[in-house]
């Protein structure tokens, strides 16, 4: 029988400086024959330059010659491999503090988070602050990977010692699956292969346990949002009267014969075709991309968004969202932005900072205003058209934003709709 490995799972990876994050993808991408002869020949090569016995495996994620020279990691890297029972994208983020924003980027269309604490030294304010970040952007699973087990003589009591401190500080955020597994990212012991080290840890494997985890219920499939991109009008001989409405479904189902709203007008009609390419469809779901016509001629354009009759956003013009900031110049008081929401483009003003959060002690600075690189800030939004929003919580997709500075078209900030 063949396994479908259609399925994409996208996850990320955080942890604090020298935790082993690029030696734990080099050993996921090693072991599971995930790499190019050329790439490991590259590698070997730069390995027995530097003196190291065998193949150093952090060098497979270090991304560019000079970062590697210099021994840094920047920014986000994507990385794609691929199993037999799943395709994969890896965001591998820093763990630096100033890049609280590459986390973000990195995690915000993330089905699960890979969080590394190194078992010397257990919970650490990094580990939290990732935790948090993950929390926040609602990722649906977190994976919290013990490394080094090898340098604490892969002990049972000390991997029990760092759940339980993980535990209790995690019980503050809102998580919904939270799995702990035990590795050595440098021996390879419950990456790819299960350890003969540590007969005590009962569960699968790191790659097993990514194989093996269960998304497709992570797309919200109750509440139907199509946002249109583009209206289809051929003019064609064949395709006279065609006119189509183009985009990706945010989430829910949408069948032939729904009766729909088309948002912001209003206006009601009933679906009469869903095309996914040439292909006639009775009925699609998020986050397929297909054209869909209507019974009734109305008038639908890029931005609109159709929804059912009796399951519909809110429309606002003013909302609070929680926003990171990722611009290197601070936001500026009353200053006008463009709002980008799924396909929707509107002008923006933040009207005010709520509160900013400290993400290493989860607590509230209502007295400070100003918002710079990494802060994370609950902030009024004033927009001038209304938007047609869900909560971050219940729709990644139609909850989410984005702010662009107009005069450098720079993308300042990204926001999870409260």
């Amino acid at each position: 029988m063949e396994i479908d490995n259609n399925q994409l799972l996208r996850f990320t990876t955080a942890g604090s400086v020298d935790d082993g994050k690029s030696t734990l993808i080099g050993r996921l991408l090693f072991d599971s024959k995930s790499i190019f002869e050329d790439q490991l020949d590259s590698v070997s090569k730069t390995s027995e330059k530097k003196g190291h016995d065998g193949v150093d495996l952090a060098l497979f994620t270090d991304g560019l010659k000079d970062e590697r020279e210099q021994g840094i990691t920047i920014d986000v890297a994507y990385r794609y491999f691929t199993t037999p029972k799943r395709k994969f994208i890896i965001a591998d983020t820093p763990g630096h503090i100033e890049y609280t924003r590459n986390m973000v980027t990195g995690a915000s269309t993330a089905n699960a988070a890979v969080i590394l604490i190194d078992a010397r030294h257990g919970v650490i304010e990094q580990t939290k602050r990732h935790s948090f970040i993950a929390s926040l952007l609602n990722i649906p699973h977190l994976i919290v990977c013990v490394n080094k087990m090898d340098l604490v003589d892969y002990s049972e009591e000390v991997y029990n010692s760092i759940i339980a401190q993980f535990e209790e500080f995690s019980s503050k955020l809102l998580m919904k699956d939270v799995r702990f597994i035990p590795i050595s990212a440098l021996k390879g012991d419950n990456v790819v292969n299960r350890s003969e080290n540590m007969s005590w840890y009962p569960n699968g494997t790191l790659l097993s346990t990514l194989e093996n985890l269960h998304i497709s219920s992570d797309i919200n499939k109750i509440d139907a949002r199509f946002p249109v991109q583009t209206v289809l009008r051929p003019q064609s001989d064949e395709h006279r009267d065609y006119r189509g409405y183009a985009g990706r479904i945010a989430s829910g189902i949408y069948r032939v014969g729904d009766e729909v709203a088309v948002l912001p007008s209003g206006f009601q009609s009933k679906i009469r075709s869903i095309n996914a390419g040439e292909q006639e469809l009775k009925e699609a779901y998020a986050p397929m991309s297909i054209s869909i016509t209507l019974e009734d001629d109305i008038d639908v354009s890029r931005g609109n968004m159709i929804v059912k009759q009796n399951n519909q956003p809110e429309q606002e013009q003013e909302f609070d969202v929680m926003l990171c900031w990722l611009n290197n110049d601070p936001a500026k008081p009353r200053a006008k932005y463009t709002i980008k929401h799924t396909s929707n483009e509107e002008r923006a003003i933040i009207k005010e900072v709520v509160y900013k959060m400290d993400i290493n002690t989860f607590e509230r600075d209502n007295e400070d205003s100003n918002l710079e690189m990494n802060d994370i800030a609950r902030v009024k939004i004033r927009t001038t058209r209304r938007l047609m929003l869900d909560s971050y919580r219940d729709n990644r997709n139609t909850g989410s934003i984005i702010l662009i500075d107009e005069n450098t078209n720079e993308t300042v900030a990204a926001g999870m709709v409260v």
